[in-house]
């Protein structure tokens, strides 16, 4: 059953954000198809979960569904985003961008300075938060995505103080 915008905003603030677990993969996927011409498979996902040092992944649950979700390699100094989806039902609530603040504070937390990550030429409204959130774009990557060879824009952010963002205890 669809929700309405209305049942959304009603629900807003009941929405958590959690580490993902393995028993998650199958609604994170429900995300992911809903999300990308190009999705992720059950089996990159659990790969990322159980044989990737470097991934931290996090959920975003309402009443028990999961609605958003998001991950990050943390290498040495520095975070690459991987991926961040938000269900279709669920846009509009800035949900991506906190998302994107709780992986920028986990990042901090393990010691990272900066992050990047790719985006399509065509995504303006991806685009238009990354520049919020103190992303530029520094390159492209030509014909980066699989599924029409469409360029993706290389953004980098310097990460602000610890103190500024989020608290990611709960989130490590």
């Amino acid at each position: 059953m669809a929700m309405t915008r209305a049942d959304v905003d009603q629900n807003e603030a009941e929405i958590k954000l959690r580490r993902m677990t393995l028993r998650d993969v199958d609604s994170v996927l429900v995300v992911e198809r809903r999300s990308f011409t190009a999705p992720w498979s059950r089996q990159a996902f659990m790969t990322e979960l159980l044989d990737n040092q470097f991934a931290r992944y996090i959920v975003a649950e309402d009443d028990g569904r999961i609605v958003g979700y998001a991950g990050v390699w943390i290498i040495v100094d520095e975070g690459h985003v991987t991926n961040i989806a938000v269900d279709p039902d669920y846009r509009g609530m800035h949900l991506g961008e906190t998302l994107l603040r709780a992986l920028m504070a986990i990042c901090a937390a393990h010691g990272g300075s900066r992050m990047t990550l790719e985006v399509r030429v065509t995504n303006s409204v991806a685009q238009n938060l990354y520049r919020k959130l103190g992303f530029t774009a520094a390159g492209i990557r030509k014909g980066y995505y699989t599924d029409n060879r469409e360029d993706a824009i290389i953004m980098w952010a310097d990460l602000p103080p610890a103190d500024t963002l989020p608290s990611a205890q709960s989130l490590l």
